[in-house]
């Protein structure tokens, strides 16, 4: 029995000793080779894991860098005193001016409003004047015969008023249109632009007040806070340039 311990123990025994997955001897635990992995094994389990950053770092078969993860990204929120990233002390304001040629019923299209101011009389005496007058088709002024008949009429009422013959023709002339075509006589765009205080429209600048209005137009507003109408104060004068103009424009 001594005798075969001695041998043991004498001898070169190496003993197998499965480590970790590795081979390593008994008298100094230094590790010869890695042994094949297999399906559970700690080395297919890094294969697997690194599997999408190749695939990723190989798109359409070059050899790149895997992509970098991106965080997730949401839109910015609008800071205070912004609306949809515009700050609305800056938005567009305007004032649009239109229509404001409407004559009365009774005057069949013509802008009497303007001929008596024009020629400094009441608008009722001018209408007055006029039920005298026999007048030409809407696009074609009367015979000689036929105009002097219908001036004899007018300044037999007018003439009390210090109206002459030249000054009649003047602002006839002036005023004339073509009802058939549609045509208006003559005018000037009126324009405007909106007073905005601390984002608040307060009130209305005329830029020009134009003339040969015959009724008020329509005014809109638009500022910061809003689309609001306006009404136009008409000033009538015997000044062509001035006759029909917008005087004043108060928001509604």
């Amino acid at each position: 029995m001594n005798l075969k311990m001695k041998m043991i123990t004498t001898s070169t025994l190496v003993a197998v000793v499965v480590v970790s997955g590795g081979i390593a001897l008994s008298n100094n635990n230094t590790v010869l080779a890695a042994p094949p992995a297999t399906n559970g094994t700690a080395a297919n389990n890094k294969a697997v894991k690194d599997a999408p950053a190749r695939e990723a770092g190989n798109k359409g078969g070059q050899n790149c860098k895997p992509d970098p993860v991106l965080a997730p990204t949401t839109s910015p929120t609008p800071s205070a005193g912004t609306t949809n990233g515009s700050n609305p002390g800056q938005a567009a304001n305007s004032v649009v001016i239109s229509g404001g040629f409407i004559t009365d019923p009774q005057d069949h299209g013509r802008p009497v409003v303007l001929i008596a101011a024009a020629l400094g009389v009441p608008t009722e005496v001018f209408r007055e004047a006029f039920r005298g007058v026999t007048p030409a088709g809407l696009d074609s002024g009367p015979s000689s015969e036929q105009a002097q008949k219908n001036k004899a009429a007018l300044l037999k009422v007018l003439a009390p008023y210090g109206i002459t013959n030249e000054r009649l023709d003047e602002v006839s002339n002036y005023y004339r249109y073509n009802g058939r075509k549609s045509d208006t006589w003559q005018k000037t765009q009126a324009t405007a632009t909106a007073i905005v205080t601390n984002g608040i429209v307060t009130g209305v600048t005329i830029t020009n007040p134009g003339a040969g209005y015959s009724s008020n137009p329509t005014i809109t507003v638009t500022g910061p806070n809003g689309t609001f109408t306006a009404t136009a104060t008409l000033a009538y004068t015997n000044d062509f340039k001035t006759n029909g103009s917008i005087s004043a424009i108060t928001i509604n």
